[in-house]
């Protein structure tokens, strides 16, 4: 019922988000005498702002033509390179590229939205690196028939793309992980470590990770505790529709976690609909832009499978498992004691208020294998969730931190 009662309202909106741009167009018209004076610029400002609000927003491309370096353009490919049910393998590359480069897996979180949040993460690396990135799907467009996706596949996806990338490379992979995928990334390290894989990824960064929720917990952290597993499975999981591919699929609706990250910063989330308002009303369309550019990009969400979602709020958040090293992988434990080859770079920020400080850091201390002259630690200054891996202090600030430690230890 709430994914159906979702789609209706859905429905609804949609009209009302048409008529509401129709409106602003008409009164915004430079042929309409309404929109020089009176109520009519306002109107139509406001129109603009409730259209775009309520405007259903797919899965956005990548859409990285070219990257500019030192003031001259450079092409970039991108290319599918490998297809799975739940996720795809995405390549980019840019011309004048070294050929010694180093070859960069971003993991992009499964957490309700698609891998172009991490849109300005890739754009940045693909300026030093060959860079690919896992393409998460929509669990609501996997048919039943392709099974089910938890924990434990998503750690085997990462090997067989580390695997996959290094048949291709004399000079091994680096592996990126941004918020949520910290902890599988990290416990397929540890087994492709163990099993002495040559494709164990040289370096490891990890950027936001709930590695350790126990150290600063914040609001995402406290929800997860204060409330039983059951909880989350009677009030949070829903049922795909008929109308998707995914129909009868048991999911973590993307909406459901998108309303949840509204409603953390609501003041915030009004504000910046208020300031574009303001900016349309005087004209300032650049601006009034930008902020359509990311809500768009944030409020485009795709569901998780309820498996995956459930495993990850008991093991990682409840029973804090990976700390504990009581975390397993197909029923074996993983020691994170067995990295010994794979050098980490933990990245927090000073102001993340969905992975608080320390959460990351926790990684170094429990690779208890690893020397420590392969660990490092970055506090981006100033810096929020989002800042760490998009915006100026990820391109100036953390990007040459990573940069550093891939030369480094490549």
């Amino acid at each position: 019922m709430l994914y159906n009662a979702h789609e209706l309202q859905k429905n609804w909106l949609n009209s009302a988000s048409a008529f509401a741009s129709i409106g602003a167009e008409m009164l915004g018209n430079p042929a309409n005498p309404m929109s020089y004076f009176g109520l009519g610029p306002m109107a139509a400002s406001a129109m603009e702002v409730f259209a775009h609000a309520t405007a259903t927003y797919g899965k956005p491309a990548f859409d990285i033509e070219h990257v500019t370096i030192n003031g001259t353009d450079h092409a970039v490919s991108e290319t599918l390179v490998l297809h799975r049910p739940f996720g795809d393998l995405k390549h980019f590359v840019r011309e004048g590229l070294p050929a010694d480069a180093p070859k960069l897996l971003i993991v992009a979180p499964m957490s309700g939205h698609y891998a172009t949040l991490l849109r300005g993460t890739v754009e940045r690396m693909v300026e030093s690196a060959e860079v690919f990135i896992t393409d998460w799907k929509d669990a609501r467009d996997v048919p039943l028939s392709d099974g089910t996706f938890d924990l434990d596949d998503y750690i085997d996806y990462l090997i067989e793309f580390c695997e996959h990338i290094d048949t291709d490379s004399d000079n091994g992979v680096h592996m990126l992980a941004v918020c949520q995928p910290s902890v599988p990334a990290l416990a397929a390290t540890a087994l492709m470590n163990a099993d002495n894989n040559p494709a164990a990824p040289r370096t490891l960064t990890m950027m936001g990770g709930p590695i350790d929720t126990r150290q600063s917990p914040t609001t995402v952290n406290d929800l997860a505790m204060d409330r039983p597993l059951a909880w989350f499975k009677q009030t949070v999981i829903a049922t795909v529709p008929m109308a998707y591919a995914g129909a009868g699929r048991r999911v973590y609706p993307g909406f459901l976690q998108l309303a949840g990250f509204m409603n953390m910063n609501l003041g915030a989330h009004m504000q910046s609909h208020y300031e574009m308002f303001k900016h349309l009303r005087s004209g300032d369309d650049e601006s009034a832009q930008a902020t359509k550019d990311f809500y768009e990009e944030y409020r485009s969400v795709c569901d998780m499978t309820a498996e995956f979602y459930l495993q990850t709020v008991e093991e990682v958040f409840q029973k804090h498992s990976i700390p504990k090293g009581t975390f397993e992988h197909r029923g074996k434990i993983v020691d994170l004691g067995k990295i010994d080859t794979t050098a980490l770079l933990a990245i927090e920020g000073e102001r993340d208020d969905i992975s608080g400080l320390g959460q990351t850091k926790a990684a170094l201390a429990l690779a208890k294998g690893l020397s420590e002259d392969r660990k490092r630690y970055y506090m981006a200054p100033g810096a929020g969730h989002y800042g760490i891996f998009n915006g100026s202090k990820w391109r100036t600030l953390v990007a040459p931190v990573v940069e550093e430690f891939m030369a480094k230890h490549g």
